[in-house]
């Protein structure tokens, strides 16, 4: 599938489209195959992103699995930039208990786009699946100003 990478602050982030559609950002990512519209428009997208001038992404995006990690995920992409969500909103909203919805947090194909960062546990953070774990998403959520909410 064709990727291509964008250096940020948060790492050299790759993002991979598939069938128009954005279905994976991996840190340490390359270049690789043709340069779509769709991933020039991401890239575009998640430069705007690293430099404070984008509060939301407007892309196509396809979550890889079931129908209830689709939904934790359409919940999650949903979260506006500088607030945050528990696993137990998430979960209260889905009828669900709060780990299955950790796990589906920490499966997400597609972070910070889909912005898992923005969830948090009931007592702390909670975890992050990315590169550099939870520093990152404290770094994350630093560069969102959502900061305050940490303290």
């Amino acid at each position: 599938m064709p990727m291509i990478a964008v250096e940020t602050q948060f790492g050299r982030l790759g993002i991979e489209e598939t069938d128009g559609a954005i279905t994976r950002l991996v840190w340490n990512g390359h270049d690789d195959g043709p340069d779509t519209p769709l991933l020039q428009e991401a890239a575009a997208q998640l430069t705007a992103y690293d430099q404070g001038k984008l509060d939301r992404f407007d892309l196509p995006y396809r979550v890889a699995g079931s129908d209830f990690q689709r939904q934790v995920c359409d919940l999650v992409y949903a979260i506006p930039l500088g607030e945050t969500r528990t696993y137990g909103d998430i979960a209260k909203e889905l009828g669900q208990p709060p780990q299955p919805v950790g796990q589906a947090c920490g499966a997400n194909p597609i972070p910070v786009i889909i912005p898992c960062h923005r969830v948090l546990s009931a007592n702390g953070l909670g975890g992050f699946s990315g590169e550099g774990g939870v520093e990152t998403k404290v770094a994350l959520l630093r560069h969102e100003r959502a900061a305050g909410l940490l303290i």
